[in-house]
């Protein structure tokens, strides 16, 4: 089994303009466009005399104003305005800057702080703009104050979801003495506003670099979503892409008189671009998951291995969304995949994840601590039918840590997260997480 794993070091990056996807740096004003190739874009400016930014998309101007201290953001169509404020948390404290983000749907006006960004105001803008068309996005534009500013791709307040990016066979993908990971950059509020990253980590330094951004197009709707809980699997000189479709999800509860979306599942892609750099949007398709004899609703979290010619994936099935639990397939190819098993005792256990230990594939997965009495925060670990073996000794941080591990220069290095949220009563849940890094002594 693996060695007892120790927490070694805590990562927490924060940046609404992702350093990397940097498209708009200047000290001059007025309107630039500024092309996207998804709805999750940030734009920044000092604050000086009374600082504004907007951006222009699919006939609205979504503006972002500081004034005396309080914070508005606001909508105009065809000379009609509406201001937003926030009643509790429009007033800032000393600003530095001004900031505005666009994630999913979600409009945001923030304040620096000190060294932190702070939400000042919110705007759903679902029922004013299709934010998910690519025409609408492709005409995007950034207006800025007479000083400047700075805009580009939005970065992230959290990383969670964290997973290596791996060879076919389960082996992690190496940069010299660097790894590379995936992960959900959690944005200001659920999960509709968060999308995937790509970071490289230094295994030495245990230091973390963004490296880039994968958005997806799916096979049945039109559109750019920031969909997550995402694996990436090099394959030959090509990649295969497995997320979640969380990019348009929201609870029955987010807004009133709307359902939950039916269909959150796994989708796939393949593509031979350089996903380790740069933006990139990906066409899918769905991944056959076999859930016939799971009462599934929903699946999630998926992670592929390849081994003896035979395909692996793991994943989570849903009963209800409060009620989720770990399962594998298995098949000669990723559209002929069978139930190998599934822990049907669980109810609150994700983040299922294969990894290959003295020489056998091993299934681990995350019970929460929403789980039963007896199977609550701890990372418990199968076999290929599911069926329990024990658990892994490692520390178990707060939400539902995912217990991706990778087998490095003799060493075991494990990559996860927790749940510390920023800026919780303005945003809500889904400003999640530190990332977490063990090691094994």
């Amino acid at each position: 089994m693996i060695p007892r794993l120790e927490i070694v070091r805590r990562l927490r990056p924060v940046d609404l303009v992702a350093p990397g996807s940097v498209r708009v740096d200047t000290t001059t004003g007025g309107i630039v466009p500024m092309p996207a190739v998804a709805p999750y874009v940030a734009v920044t400016t000092p604050v000086r005399e009374r600082p504004r930014l907007a951006l222009h998309l699919g006939g609205l101007r979504l503006g972002a104003d500081v004034a005396g201290g309080s914070v508005s953001l606001t909508i105009t169509r065809d000379h009609a305005t509406q201001e937003v404020r926030s009643r509790r948390f429009h007033r800032s404290v000393d600003p530095t800057e001004l900031g505005l983000t666009l994630t999913g749907s979600h409009l945001t006006a923030w304040t620096r702080e000190g060294v932190q960004w702070v939400a000042r105001a919110r705007y759903d803008l679902r029922d004013d703009v299709d934010v998910h068309g690519e025409a609408a996005l492709a005409g995007l534009r950034v207006e800025l104050p007479t000083w400047g500013g700075v805009a580009g791709g939005f970065g992230q307040l959290g990383l969670r979801d964290v997973r290596f990016v791996t060879e076919e066979d389960g082996r992690p993908l190496r940069d010299g003495d660097a790894l590379w990971l995936t992960a959900t950059s959690a944005g200001p509020g659920f999960f509709d506003t968060a999308h995937t990253s790509v970071w490289r980590l230094d295994a030495t330094l245990l230091e973390v670099a963004h490296a880039a951004d994968l958005y997806f197009r799916r096979p049945d709707r039109p559109g750019v979503f920031g969909d997550h809980a995402t694996h990436l699997v090099r394959s030959g000189d090509g990649w295969l892409v497995a997320t979640s479709t969380w990019g348009d999800f929201e609870t029955p509860t987010t807004r009133a008189g709307r359902r939950t979306p039916a269909g959150l599942r796994v989708t796939f892609a393949e593509t031979d671009a350089d996903l380790l750099h740069g933006a990139h949007v990906l066409d899918t398709r769905e991944l056959p998951l076999p859930t016939d004899d799971l009462a599934s609703i929903a699946t999630w979290d998926p992670h592929l291995v390849r081994r003896d010619g035979q395909w692996l994936v793991g994943f989570v099935s849903a009963r209800r969304f409060i009620d989720f639990h770990p399962a594998l397939a298995g098949g000669p190819s990723l559209d002929e995949l069978g139930l190998l098993g599934a822990a049907t005792d669980r109810r609150a256990t994700e983040g299922t994840t294969l990894v290959e230990v003295d020489g056998r594939m091993l299934v681990l997965a995350s019970d929460g601590r929403d789980s039963p009495r007896g199977q609550r925060a701890r990372f418990p670990v199968f076999d290929l039918e599911m069926g329990d073996l024990g658990l892994l000794d490692a520390p178990y941080p707060t939400n539902l840590p995912w217990p991706s591990v990778a087998h490095v220069d003799g060493t075991w290095l494990m990559a996860t997260f927790n749940g510390r949220a920023v800026n919780e009563p303005l945003l809500g849940y889904g400003t999640h997480g530190d990332l977490v890094l063990m090691r094994s002594g």
